[in-house]
């Protein structure tokens, strides 16, 4: 079976690397394993890595820290993995740039469902780069459809997640249009999702601090109390 993806395991519990190292290679994508942080840095420094498996609860340096350094360095796909009852941590998890999630135990063909999602956006996104580039801009803001860069009114460039911009790509796409929460994980997830997951929420919170000067007062993603989101400004696609 051919490899459709190099994939990074970090969990310092060794059978956990084992079994989901089996199992997605036996699904064709290339896996390779960390159990820490340091060892993490090593693999990424030596290979190109699609996406990271990150456990939560790591020796020294703990998932959440090795999260934001990701985020920091890259925009490589992150699926977090927490324990069933770790919401606080999944939320900041999410906050730092994770693009999915999933609770110990899971189900190895959850897993590979969410490792297919990701990876699936990425994909798409590398096809729709050879076919041409587009641009979406709505005030004073430029999204380079085709390459992820997004760039300020004053010329900044700004880091988007892939969670990001997806999620950013759809307001684009519906703008003046009140959409749900659901209807938000349909366009921007292309997952299954339970009527009850605020993932929207999150990612909403972190476009807003990076969208409006006063993510408190936010002037571009406003809330429809009840409802769900609508993106106000007008767009314009080139």
């Amino acid at each position: 079976m051919e490899a459709s993806g190099h994939i990074l395991v970090v969990d310092d519990q060794q059978e956990i690397c084992e079994l989901i190292q089996q199992y997605l290679s036996g699904e064709g994508y290339q896996v390779s394993a960390a159990n820490d942080g340091q060892a993490m840095r090593r693999v990424m420094e030596q290979s190109s890595v699609d996406l990271v498996i990150l456990d939560l609860m790591l020796p020294g340096e703990d998932g959440l820290t090795l999260a934001r350094v990701l985020r920091e360095k890259s925009s490589v796909g992150i699926i977090i993995l927490t324990g069933r009852g770790e919401t606080v941590d999944r939320i900041i998890g999410l906050e730092m740039g994770a693009d999915d999630y999933l609770a110990k135990p899971f189900d190895l063909r959850e897993l590979l469902a969410r490792v297919k999602s990701v990876l699936r956006r990425a994909s798409s996104r590398s096809k729709e780069k050879s076919s041409g580039r587009a641009r979406a801009q709505f005030a004073g803001w430029q999204l380079d459809l085709t390459t992820r860069e997004l760039t300020s009114p004053i010329g900044a460039d700004v880091r988007l997640t892939t969670g990001e911009f997806d999620l950013l790509v759809a307001f684009v796409n519906n703008p003046n249009q009140i959409l749900s929460r659901d209807k938000l994980l349909d366009l921007a997830r292309n997952r299954e999702a339970g009527p009850f997951d605020r993932t929207i929420d999150v990612q909403v919170g972190r476009l807003r601090r990076k969208l409006d000067e006063d993510p408190e007062n936010p002037v571009l993603i406003k809330t429809v109390r009840g409802t769900g989101y609508i993106f106000t400004p007008v767009v314009e696609i080139t």
